[in-house]
């Protein structure tokens, strides 16, 4: 089982907002204590920093900042004298913000809409993120190399309280900005796109219109390609003596989609298991095929022949320019795709006794 574990900011941010179209403009006034006067206050988009929206300087404690964006987004409040700065999420709102520099966390924001959903979103989500950072950390050190299939465990166990709690905080807020926002945040802790793509589109048509969620639905249509649950995508490729095979013309039984090559160490690595599991299951409705990313014809019959690969094989012999391989985005290898009877893809980049364990699962192994 594998363990992935990446960096997770408690509030990631993308290149994403935009500046400029309609609406009636931001105005927000300001009352903040601990801001010398003339001192700069500006708002800049939260991932370009060097993108000012609007500034001003500060009078007696109060500033006054206005501004044009097309919707609401992330940005964040810069208090330039003393270097800190507050997120902000707002569209064209009449804001109102009070507190001190001494605790920027606590800065009173009333007026905008998006802006308490961001809070609440904030409250709700940030000892989730602290969690996972946590277990991450220990996972990626020495000591927890011993302990990553318990620490799996605790990951997978805030992983699935995660959804759980975004999928109740964005039925209350379908029509929120903030929503699609989340979801793009929580994006990289699932695989499952689906689930996802069924969240996006729970929410308003506004919304989904909107920066943040027309983002996440490419990078969802993305991840669509060869995905658990989609249908595979059919492709025809020439066997190793020249004749056309098709993905769908293996309709009816499971069928492992092979990407390897015999210049592919851990491909050749892997064959043994391939081979394993084929006698295994080949009685049971199960076969493979095989789909070469080589450039040369003899070196991949060999490796055929020396690996006792027993199954079809084809390629187009183009190498990284397998169509088939271009088709489903592969971009390195050993990679693979179960593909259930019907044509659905039931798993992926399954190995060794992984594979095994879902034959089992789908097949029995008695």
């Amino acid at each position: 089982m594998k363990l992935l574990f990446g960096v997770l900011l408690a509030l990631p941010v993308f290149g994403m907002a935009q500046v400029g179209g309609g609406g009636n403009g931001f105005t927000i006034a300001g009352n903040v204590k601990g801001v010398a006067d003339n001192s700069k206050i500006f708002l800049t988009d939260a991932s370009n920093p060097t993108d000012t929206l609007a500034e001003t300087v500060v009078k007696g404690g109060e500033f006054s900042l206005k501004g044009k964006i097309s919707e609401p987004n992330l940005y964040e409040l810069n208090f330039g004298a003393i270097k800190k700065k507050a997120p902000l999420f707002i569209g064209s709102d009449k804001i109102t913000i009070t507190g001190s520099t001494e605790n920027l966390k606590e800065l009173k924001v009333t007026g905008s809409p998006s802006h308490d959903d961001f809070v609440a979103f904030q409250e709700m989500f940030n000892p989730y993120f602290a969690r996972i950072n946590a277990v991450m950390t220990v996972a990626n050190s020495p000591a927890g190399a011993p302990k990553r299939d318990s620490l799996f465990r605790v990951y997978k166990g805030i992983t699935d309280t995660i959804f759980v709690a975004v999928d109740q905080f964005i039925e209350k807020r379908k029509s929120s900005y903030v929503s699609p926002f989340i979801l793009v945040v929580v994006n990289q802790l699932t695989e499952d796109v689906t689930a996802q793509d069924k969240r996006l589109h729970s929410l308003s048509p506004e919304i989904q219109k909107g920066y943040y969620a027309q983002y996440l639905q490419k990078v969802v249509d993305e991840a669509k390609i060869g995905a658990i649950g989609t249908e595979a995508i059919d492709f025809t490729q020439n066997d190793t003596s020249g004749h056309a095979i098709t993905l769908s013309s293996f309709k009816g039984k499971y069928v492992l989609v092979d990407f390897w090559a015999s210049w592919c160490g851990p491909c050749r690595m892997e064959n043994p298991n391939v081979v394993n599991t084929y006698q295994k299951f080949k009685s049971k409705n199960f076969t493979v095929l095989g789909v070469s990313l080589d450039k040369s014809k003899e070196p991949w019959i060999k490796a055929i022949k020396d690996d006792g690969l027993a199954w079809t094989q084809v390629s187009d012999l183009k190498y990284w320019y397998n169509e088939a391989a271009a088709k489903y985005h592969i971009q390195s290898i050993p990679q693979n795709l179960l593909v259930d009877p019907n044509g659905k893809i039931v798993g992926r980049n399954l190995r060794g006794p992984d594979l095994q364990a879902k034959l089992c699962e789908l097949l029995g192994c008695n």
